[in-house]
């Protein structure tokens, strides 16, 4: 992705997070320059303090450890073309949903996000979807107190970023786990 593009993208998403926290959030693209693909990171960033990073080096060393494992309980064959491009996939999904992601993944996913109705959105599985999430103006204050009942057994990303919203829209999340709109 081009910085132009990019810099677009980005104004898009952050005219996304919800008004007490755009000041507070932030996303970098890094592009390490020297690297003869000019391989980065994208990383996310809660008052100036990296919450999130996006690798492509550590993503794509994940994806052939992950290969390696799936293709010796397979007991495969390495020279077949199309059983190496389902390890792949499968690999890649299983990294997806770990939480584990490459820059490229980063801007697809914000890609989609961006283009995607909230109540899409609020049935996603995908962890930096549901991040996102938590930081969107889209979502209201009764959306993020029915949350309480099912946000222990989110990634801590997830919940880190639902106790920020929380603290800023005023909600009290009670010690009992159940939560309270300011009125």
């Amino acid at each position: 992705m081009t910085s132009l593009i990019w810099s677009k993208t980005k104004k898009r998403l952050m005219n996304l997070i919800c008004e007490p926290l755009q000041s507070r959030i932030d996303f970098h693209v890094i592009a390490y320059r020297k690297a003869h693909d000019q391989m980065g990171r994208a990383v996310m960033t809660v008052d100036k303090e990296e919450v999130f990073s996006m690798c492509s080096i550590t993503s794509m060393r994940e994806e052939y450890y992950r290969e390696e494992e799936i293709r010796g309980k397979r007991n495969e064959d390495e020279r077949d073309v199309k059983t190496n491009l389902e390890i792949q996939a499968l690999a890649h999904e299983q990294l997806l949903h770990e939480g584990i992601y490459a820059r490229y993944d980063f801007f697809s996913v914000v890609d989609d996000y961006i283009q995607s109705p909230i109540s899409e959105l609020l049935k996603s599985d995908d962890v930096l979807v549901k991040a996102l999430t938590m930081l969107d103006r889209r979502v209201g204050k009764r959306t993020l107190c029915r949350w309480k009942d099912f946000i222990q057994e989110e990634r801590p990303l997830v919940q880190r970023l639902y106790m920020l919203r929380c603290e800023v829209e005023n909600i009290q999340i009670k010690h009992s786990g159940e939560t309270e709109l300011p009125y």
